[in-house]
């Protein structure tokens, strides 16, 4: 069994110096490969240099929206030419907190850094938080298609679940679909086509069971994939192999 985490950050200073012990870790529990998801220029610069100089980790570098207004796009096309990196984000709304920067700002630059993407061919992830309506026209908007676009970490019904795997989308999911309290996330894992699934854990956050409450690690997504397989009635080792060739045809690994 190989197992990519597409969505974690080890950039985190949670996980400083101890990058090799979490590799480890992950990869005794099959966890082979990550993506490192940068959000602003700070934690861009540390996931391309862990990129850089540990072999299963790849960068993933953008803005989020928490950080709209530090966007430098001069910065993004420069660092996006390296080999290390694989994509952008994670990019995208977030309404949660009184909606700070404000939606016209996020949305700004979220389309800011979708045309760059669309321009240099790169697949995004997209991190959407109470604001599927806005992402969703935006996202219809923008034809991505040839790029490929990760819906990261995903929390919504079926309903928007097929809205986004209309649009092309890749469906994502982290600890979350774990929690007993997330029966809609169990239903949309279930009806999400295996060629469309990707696996993550978004660490440190989104700890999954029987670990919900710790500090979340990259290897802790073998534990996502076996909650993926009970909702749909398959082995773990059939949504590993899917969700890792999916990853790599994403990224173009």
């Amino acid at each position: 069994m190989k197992i990519f985490d597409t969505h974690t950050h080890l950039n985190d200073p949670a996980f400083s110096g101890n990058t090799q012990q979490f590799i480890d870790n992950a990869k005794e529990l099959d966890v082979d490969e990550m993506a490192i998801i940068g959000s602003n220029e700070e934690f861009n610069i540390e996931a391309i240099r862990l990129a850089q100089n540990y072999q299963p980790l790849h960068a993933v570098i953008g803005w989020h929206p928490e950080f709209a207004k530090e966007y430098n796009e001069e910065q993004l096309v420069n660092q996006i030419k390296l080999p290390e990196v694989v994509g952008i984000g994670e990019i995208g709304l977030d309404y949660h907190w009184e909606e700070d920067p404000e939606p016209k700002i996020q949305q700004k630059v979220l389309i800011q850094q979708l045309d760059v993407a669309k321009q240099y061919n790169m697949p995004v992830s997209i991190h959407c938080r109470d604001a599927f309506d806005d992402m969703y026209q935006i996202l219809k908007n923008h034809d991505m298609s040839k790029s490929g676009i990760i819906m990261h970490s995903f929390n919504g019904d079926v309903e928007w679940l097929n809205k986004f795997l209309d649009l092309g989308l890749w469906i994502s999911y982290s600890g979350v679909v774990s929690f007993k309290n997330a029966p809609e996330v169990h239903e949309s894992a279930k009806e999400t086509p295996l060629d469309r699934l990707l696996v993550e854990t978004d660490a440190p956050y989104l700890t999954p069971e029987p670990y919900r409450g710790h500090t979340n690690q990259p290897a802790y997504t073998r534990y996502v994939v076996d909650a993926i397989a009970k909702y749909k009635g398959i082995t773990p080792d059939e949504v590993a192999e899917h969700t890792f060739n999916n990853a790599h045809q994403v990224y173009n690994l």
